[in-house]
């Protein structure tokens, strides 16, 4: 067999194999007498690439079989393989055979099996990985907190961020990322703050676009410009996950005039998210007729919509009060666009029903569900009663939300104002003595955000836990003392309170 027909053959297969035919990508390989390294591994990486991981794994063991001693590429492709099999007993032996042969001191191929471990939810193999690893580099490191964050222990991350010989803006923005996906936005911001802080390393276009949803969920509006800002100046605002982090920031903050702004400037760049985004925007700020004009657009520029989409549209009904439109919408979900409903849209169904009256109806829905009712849904529906005073059906909704939530005091509390504004005495005793065996007491309200340098401070009503509290009350005394001569409304209640921030 020449060396130009081998030749021709490889090149052959390399085409095939990007089409991808890999069947007829097999058939040439097999011609091969002796093929190389390069070859089972373009072959092995395609079968795990286009979901045939059992191919892979025949193949490595035809390699091994051969004589060929796999190299870190081999490696690297075959751990990918064994976790599409979903079999850490499979990769466990590819680990094996990979430290066996040399390798352990190999960063990227670590940073893939510590990565794969991860996906088959063995931790305890993952970290192993990396307590092994004598010389670290911050790719390893980097890979090791990712783990960590996506199984949500923000601790373990943090523990070993703070470890780390060296940090480099991927690492930042790691644990940045890791606090905003797992709710705790007042963190990822003081993360973001301490970095900015730092002056050894410089936010990236990830950085920008992970650290934006805190700035929306907290309100912190002149963080979130002062990004913006940052992200136009060093070219971060082309890429769509900034822009539509910066949309849906503004439209958190209140600023939706901004925020269509921004949608606008997007223009033909808009993804599915970029729409969804404004319409929710819309429909929580009462631009109900906005929200479904836009998405009437949407579908004019051929983007499909998703269950997100009716989301937004149904919250647009919700507050617009237009019980035939939503139930139109909801019914096109299935019907029209093939999209399954979701407990969400069922809440946001029943909550449309529910403000308008049609409490009879939204009870009827709850029981047509697919799905259980959870809390949210029972507690809408237990709302509505409460506006519209109805008690039988009141009496249902509280029944499952005792249930489900035993130790929420809220839900008593609007059962019993419920029996009082009926006159039904012995209901509101009954619920008072159930709150007093529970021995229930009313979570503290909380301002969320108070920003100061490079940290983010709670305060709960009558919070004396700062160490400057005796300032910040000596400051909300004379804004009383202030603002009392023209706000004769207030009650002494309020007066009572100092003005403390909730």
């Amino acid at each position: 067999m020449s060396q130009n027909w081998r030749r021709r053959n490889q090149r052959s297969l390399q085409r095939l194999l990007r089409i991808p035919n890999l069947a007829y990508a097999r058939r040439l390989f097999d011609l091969h007498r002796n093929p190389c390294i390069f070859l089972y591994n373009k072959l092995i990486q395609a079968y795990s690439v286009h979901d045939q991981p059992h191919e892979s794994v025949v193949l490595f063991r035809l390699l091994s079989f051969n004589g060929l001693r796999p190299n870190h590429h081999t490696f690297n492709f075959i751990f990918a393989a064994s976790a599409s099999i979903s079999s850490v007993r499979t990769l466990r032996m590819f680990h094996s055979q990979f430290f066996r042969s040399g390798f352990e001191s190999d960063s990227f191929c670590c940073t893939a099996l510590i990565t794969e471990y991860a996906k088959l939810g063995a931790l305890r193999c993952a970290r192993r990985v990396f307590d092994e690893i004598s010389n670290r580099d911050l790719a390893v490191w980097n890979a090791m907190i990712t783990v960590y964050n996506r199984q949500g222990d923000m601790k373990a991350a943090m523990e070993l961020f703070d470890s780390m010989p060296c940090k480099n803006v991927i690492s930042w923005t790691t644990v940045i990322s890791g606090f905003s996906q797992n709710g705790n936005y007042s963190k990822a911001l003081s993360m973001f703050l301490c970095m900015e802080s730092n002056k050894t390393v410089k936010p990236n276009h990830i950085t920008v676009a992970s650290v934006l949803p805190a700035c929306g969920n907290l309100g912190a509006l002149d963080i979130g410009r002062r990004l913006e800002g940052y992200a136009r100046e060093n070219g971060f605002f082309d890429n769509i996950y900034v822009s539509n982090a910066t949309l849906e920031m503004y439209s958190k903050c209140g600023m939706i005039d901004v925020a269509k702004r921004i949608f606008d400037e997007i223009g033909n760049q808009r993804n599915l998210c970029s729409w969804n985004s404004m319409v929710s925007g819309l429909a929580t700020h009462g631009k109900h007729d906005e929200a479904l004009e836009l998405y009437a657009q949407m579908l004019r520029e051929g983007e499909k919509p998703d269950a997100v989409t009716f989301v937004g549209l149904l919250l647009a009904c919700v507050h617009g009060g237009m019980v035939v439109k939503g139930k139109e919408l909801f019914k096109s979900m299935e019907q029209v666009h093939k999209i399954s409903p979701k407990l969400e849209h069922y809440g946001c169904m029943i909550d449309l029903l529910g403000r308008v009256g049609k409490l009879q109806e939204a009870y009827n829905l709850i029981k047509t569900m697919p799905m259980k009712p959870d809390a949210v849904v029972w507690g809408t529906l237990l709302g509505a009663c409460s506006f519209h005073g109805n008690v039988e059906i009141a009496e249902i909704a509280s029944e499952a939300l005792f249930k489900l939530e035993p130790s929420n005091p809220g839900n008593y509390v609007i059962m019993s104002n419920i029996y009082a504004a009926n006159k039904k005495w012995d209901g509101v005793l009954r619920m008072r003595k159930m709150m007093k065996k529970e021995t229930m007491t009313k979570a503290a309200g909380y301002s969320y955000l108070v920003e100061t340098g490079v940290e983010v401070h709670n305060f709960t009503v009558e919070d004396k836990s700062h160490p400057r509290s005796s300032e910040i009350y000596h400051v909300l005394d004379e804004i009383f003392r202030r603002i009392k001569p023209e706000k004769s409304y207030f009650d002494s209640a309020v007066q009572h309170e100092q003005l403390c921030i909730w």
